[in-house]
């Protein structure tokens, strides 16, 4: 799944190529995704620019010069590809959903919008209905907001019980960390990810804001030099413990544990991180 650190750099991407340029094709292969009729889908967007895109959670916002955004959650696999990469002429891809031309000074410029599963979920909507799309409308501050500073952390932390990582991955809660990224935060900040809220002290609840900030921020920068204008790479290699069961910690070179309660892989140094 896309965390903070993919999207962010994948919007000022999209951003700067894509802003200015007007569609001028839609193609819809697998209507599926889009949680709007084909026609109206197609009608919104054809003929109109994109002004931007940008990021809210786990969210991808494409705004218009129609007062409309197309809003997408790319859920578990859901991703954007260059029809025309940087590394060459792309062949078709068996899980495209939908594929947008834009004009541009080099002739056509594509983005295709893939998804294995068919998971993700695409709306088109006026700029002033975007608190109608679900999901978008029910999260809390994106873990990145200026807004979300220290103190209002601290105070939305006190409403929610049960185990600090449920509460990292609840979008209610903070709004664009889900499994890698609250496996790394919880292993900067030192802390068991299936500790209970009610048990942290003062002290481990301000270490967990400031590992946050600095494990996003830091996976941000790399994830950016990884990704370049391959948009629909997903870096995790560098990663500490994330999906590295059985390895050796980097910090303290015992090996790494890795369970999946729920499905759901969580890795974490029971050393570094003790219970």
């Amino acid at each position: 799944m896309p965390e903070i650190p993919e999207l962010q750099h994948i919007s000022q991407v999209l951003t700067a190529r894509l802003a200015g340029r007007p569609i001028t094709n839609v193609d819809i292969q697998k209507p599926i995704v889009i949680r709007l009729p084909r026609e109206d889908f197609e009608a919104g967007l054809l003929g109109a620019e994109i002004l931007a895109v940008r990021r809210s959670g786990k969210f991808l916002l494409l705004e218009t010069d129609r007062d409309s955004v197309m809003a997408v959650n790319p859920m578990l696999n859901g991703r954007f590809q260059w029809i025309d990469g940087p590394d060459g002429k792309r062949k078709a891809h068996a899980r495209t959903c939908f594929t947008l031309k834009f004009q541009s000074d080099e002739g056509e410029l594509g983005i295709r919008y893939i998804d294995e599963r068919y998971l993700g979920k695409v709306y088109l909507v006026d700029a002033e209905d975007l608190d109608q799309v679900p999901v978008l409308n029910e999260q809390g501050p994106d873990a990145l907001d200026p807004a979300l500073d220290e103190d209002a952390f601290l105070t939305r932390l006190k409403r929610y019980r049960g185990q600090v990582k449920n509460a990292l991955v609840n979008a209610r809660f903070i709004a664009g960390i889900g499994n890698a990224y609250s496996d790394e935060i919880l292993f900067q900040a030192g802390i068991h990810p299936f500790t209970k809220i009610s048990s942290l002290d003062q002290e481990r609840r301000i270490r967990l804001y400031a590992a946050m900030h600095e494990t996003l921020n830091w996976a941000a920068g790399i994830s950016a030099v990884e990704i370049g204008n391959r948009i629909d790479r997903k870096p995790r290699d560098f990663l500490n413990v994330h999906r590295k069961g059985g390895q050796p910690c980097p910090r303290c070179d015992h090996t790494i544990s890795e369970v999946s309660p729920n499905r759901r892989v969580t890795s974490f140094c029971r050393t570094c991180q003790p219970d």
